[in-house]
């Protein structure tokens, strides 16, 4: 593989009404020890001053370009693709070794891309990197229990030879574009990784009602059969929702949304090879963990919900 040269990588930001906290994002990104060749922000047809706001950067900072798209009808997770795609398209033709996909609603210090950089320059087979978020007053993932190699969708940096090999995100409708990014690239033979030196900051307001919280749980189970989470795996997660916040009834409705897309057959958006490679990996785990903890009731396994 050719070496990486650290300053050689591009970002894109899809964007969609973030006027309360993309300036955070903005700061952080000019802010870096390492600023990219080129930052695309794409407004997804955003109303709000988002637009206006990423408008003062890009006069100051020349690396910034901001892409205006039409407003859309449909609010769903393809669209976010779409967007990144019309950003991809703006920084093909870059001599760029790592292309990251940011959101814009997070926060982070000023040597965060330069330790996701170097992480990828110290191991040629990873080939994609990312950290934990934390989320308000929510603790992050306890990466005893979470997969190491799960990267979140708010920050993703994958070598370029691996986006191109899995082809980009996959334009779902029901979401989990980030997780399928994650599972085609170890599909593909390379390394993923969350590193948890660092952390970045979500900012967007996330819903606190309780048929929000619950809806949610019930979404994230549709999502994971969609997904092809092993039916064994699905009540490890199912047994540790039952024990967070809201009691009981998270787990439940986990379970109640995997159960009703499945007794549906609801249409997977990814090939049965990805499923059957997925699905072995979430055994393999489960074995380990099991192995390690000698206690298999008392710490169930969690896995990150896709996004």
């Amino acid at each position: 593989m050719k070496s990486l040269t650290l300053s050689k990588y591009v970002l894109i930001t899809p964007a969609r009404n973030e006027a309360q906290s993309i300036e955070l994002t903005l700061q952080s990104v000019v802010a870096q020890a390492i600023r990219p060749m080129k930052w695309v922000i794409v407004s997804d047809g955003s109303t709000d001053e988002t637009d206006n706001i990423v408008g003062r950067y890009v006069v100051e900072y020349p690396w910034i370009e901001l892409v205006r798209m039409p407003d859309r009808r449909e609010r769903d997770f393809a669209g976010k693709v779409h967007a990144f795609n019309a950003g991809y398209s703006r920084v093909q033709h870059l001599d760029y070794e790592v292309i990251g996909n940011l959101d814009a609603d997070i926060s982070f210090d000023e040597g965060y891309f330069s330790l996701l950089l170097l992480k990828l320059s110290e191991d040629p087979e990873l080939g994609l990197v990312g950290t934990p978020f934390k989320d308000g007053p929510n603790a992050i993932y306890d990466y005893r229990f979470v997969s190491i190699e799960h990267v979140s969708g708010a920050c993703q940096f994958f070598r370029r030879e691996c986006f191109e090999q899995i082809g980009g995100y996959v334009p779902v409708k029901g979401g989990c574009i980030d997780h399928i990014a994650v599972i085609s690239a170890r599909m593909k033979g390379w390394k993923t990784r969350t590193f948890t030196e660092k952390v970045s900051l979500h900012h967007r307001q996330m819903g606190t009602a309780q048929d929000s919280v619950l809806t949610a749980k019930f979404r994230n189970g549709r999502k994971d059969y969609v997904i092809g989470n092993h039916p064994v795996w699905e009540l490890c997660r199912v047994a540790y929702q039952i024990t967070k916040k809201p009691l009981v009834l998270g787990g439940l409705m986990l379970i109640s949304g995997y159960a009703w897309a499945m007794i549906r057959r609801v249409p997977r958006p990814v090939s049965s090879e990805l499923v059957i490679f997925y699905r072995r990996e979430q055994m393999q785990r489960l074995r380990k963990f099991f192995k390690r903890s000698r206690m298999p009731a008392a710490k169930p396994i969690e896995a990150p919900p896709c996004a």
